[in-house]
């Protein structure tokens, strides 16, 4: 089969679900890094703390004197409250989003005065939702879980005493598995696998503008795939003879973004953070999924781009102890309008504290704990209508170890 209209919409939108167990909107995955998370991802750009600025800034490896290994995970528990939703067709039991854990890893070493080499990988964008068989908006989708799996190989480069900049190539690979009871099939299952791998890079400055004032600026770019899997129609009745498993594929390009942020040295104890980040969501207007020998089965998104904007704190203290704050606002890409069951999100307001704990000279754990509310939103699709809150708890945990 080609592509499967409803295996690229599904697949797609279920992506696009990853913001209902993440602390980032649309399908992005924020969860890189514990140390990054406690300031609330403020001037994620603009400090290298550890190894993960590989990510957040590959131009920040030029600020770590040492080679060092860095890791760990990220556990998001997520619950939503469904209101409505009453067609009379089923229930509506909400907390679809299981327990989920996003892991994290990366290394860092000087192969000069001028130069890092680092590696890492991490998770861009993933999800995974499960109602329950009898959900009222099952017709919309039922179960989806996708994710996206990176490594990027990356240098960064010292121009001078003030300005460093970085670039990494990504290897990204996707693998999606979705569920649903479409009515257009009369109310038979259908279920979508796929995998491919696109190719993207990060790239990103850093520049320290006064001895006190750091910027800096990264660029994460759009990734294409061309996803190849098979759509299985199972429960169809007698007089609609499509049950069967069809090749499929389908087109999906995640959109790139940039990342600029500040961080302040106000003086020994204090040091400030803000940030913010445009992501290009409008380039998913539709998806159309196209399998050989079955039907393609667009759906529209009509998505916007967004701005999200995060500010910190890091309190220095003792020389064992860092405490840090942040707060972010991220605004959803859809609206009341265009929004699905499998993209139930709206504006969200994230708080985060923080620690990171220097055990030796050679080694620092960091923790950080955050707590994610949505605005109410609006689900109108088809004969289904709802109201959906959001709210999350997210834990991480990092260990750094420098040699």
């Amino acid at each position: 089969m080609k592509k499967s209209a409803w295996f690229k919409t599904t697949l797609a939108v279920a992506i696009a679900t990853v913001s209902s167990h993440s602390l980032a909107n649309g399908l992005t995955i924020n969860e890189q890094s514990a140390s990054s998370m406690g300031t609330g991802f403020a001037g994620r750009s603009s400090s290298a703390i550890d190894a993960s600025t590989v990510f957040g800034n590959p131009a920040g490896m030029s600020k770590l004197d040492r080679a060092e290994v860095s890791g760990g995970f990220a556990v998001i528990d997520a619950s939503t409250d469904i209101s409505g939703g009453n067609n009379g067709r089923g229930t509506n039991d909400g907390d679809m989003v299981p327990l989920a854990a996003i892991p994290f890893g990366y290394y860092v070493r000087p192969l000069n005065d001028k130069m890092h080499f680092g590696l890492g990988m991490y998770a861009p964008f993933g999800v995974i939702s499960d109602y329950e068989d009898t959900f009222a908006g099952r017709s919309h989708g039922l179960y989806s879980k996708v994710q996206v799996i990176t490594l990027q190989p990356t240098l960064s480069y010292q121009i001078n005493d003030r300005v460093s900049v970085g670039f990494g190539p990504t290897i990204n690979k996707i693998d999606g598995k979705l569920t649903s009871n479409p009515d257009q099939l009369f109310g038979a299952e259908v279920n979508v696998k796929g995998d491919d791998f696109g190719y993207g890079y990060n790239a990103g400055i850093l520049v320290d503008v006064t001895d006190q004032l750091a910027w800096g600026l990264t660029y994460h770019s759009k990734v294409e795939y061309e996803l190849e899997g098979r759509t299985r129609i199972t429960g169809a009745p007698a007089f609609a003879p499509i049950n069967g498993s069809y090749d499929a594929t389908l087109d999906f390009t995640s959109p790139e973004s940039v990342d600029t942020s500040i961080t302040y040295q106000l003086d020994d104890q204090w040091t400030l953070h803000a940030g913010t980040t445009w992501t290009r969501w409008s380039q998913l207007q539709e998806i159309v999924v196209e399998n050989e020998g079955f039907a393609d089965l667009p759906e529209e998104l009509s998505w916007n781009d967004t701005w999200s904007f995060a500010f910190g704190a890091a309190y220095q203290l003792n020389p064992q102890w860092v405490l840090r704050t942040g707060f972010a606002l991220d605004e959803s890409p859809t609206t009341d309008a265009d929004r699905t069951v499998r993209i139930p999100v709206g504006d969200r307001k994230i708080l985060s504290l923080g620690a990171g704990w220097n055990a030796t000279d050679d080694l620092t754990v960091d923790v950080a704990y955050a707590y994610l509310r949505e605005d109410k939103s609006e689900v109108h699709q088809g004969d289904y209508h709802a109201s959906y809150r959001n709210t999350a708890h997210g834990l991480s945990t990092q260990v750094t170890y420098r040699f």
